[in-house]
C-alpha cells in the first residue's frame, strides 16, 4: 500500500505528552494517528464522545440569577407588571 504524509498544528506541549505517552505505549505518535485513522474507518464515527460540559445549575445558583433579574425588573420599573401587560409591551416594540 503506497504511503502518504500528513501534516499536524499541534500545542507543543501537547505533542511532548502525547509523544511521552505513545512511547509508553510503545509506539510512535505515527502508529497512534494511523490506529485512531482506522478506528473512524472502521466505525464510522469517532471512537469517543465529544461534549461540552454541562453547566451546573444549583438551587443557590437559580436563586440568585432570579434575584438579579427580580433587581433588574425594579430598576427598570417593571417588577409589578402582569403578565397581560408584559405581553402588550412586547408587542408594541415589535410593532
Amino acid at each position: 500500500m503506497a504511503q502518504s504524509t500528513f501534516s499536524v498544528r499541534m500545542d507543543e506541549a501537547l505533542k511532548q505528552q502525547f509523544d511521552s505517552l505513545c512511547r509508553e505505549f510503545g509506539m510512535n505518535m505515527s502508529t497512534a494517528i494511523n490506529i485512531f485513522a482506522r478506528a473512524v474507518v472502521r466505525e464510522r464515527k469517532i471512537p469517543f464522545e465529544i461534549s461540552l460540559p454541562e453547566t451546573e445549575t444549583t438551587r443557590s445558583g437559580a436563586l440568585a440569577a432570579f434575584s438579579a433579574l427580580r433587581d433588574q425588573a425594579a430598576q427598570n420599573g417593571v417588577a409589578g407588571m402582569t403578565l397581560d401587560e408584559i405581553n402588550a409591551e412586547i408587542s408594541k416594540e415589535r410593532r
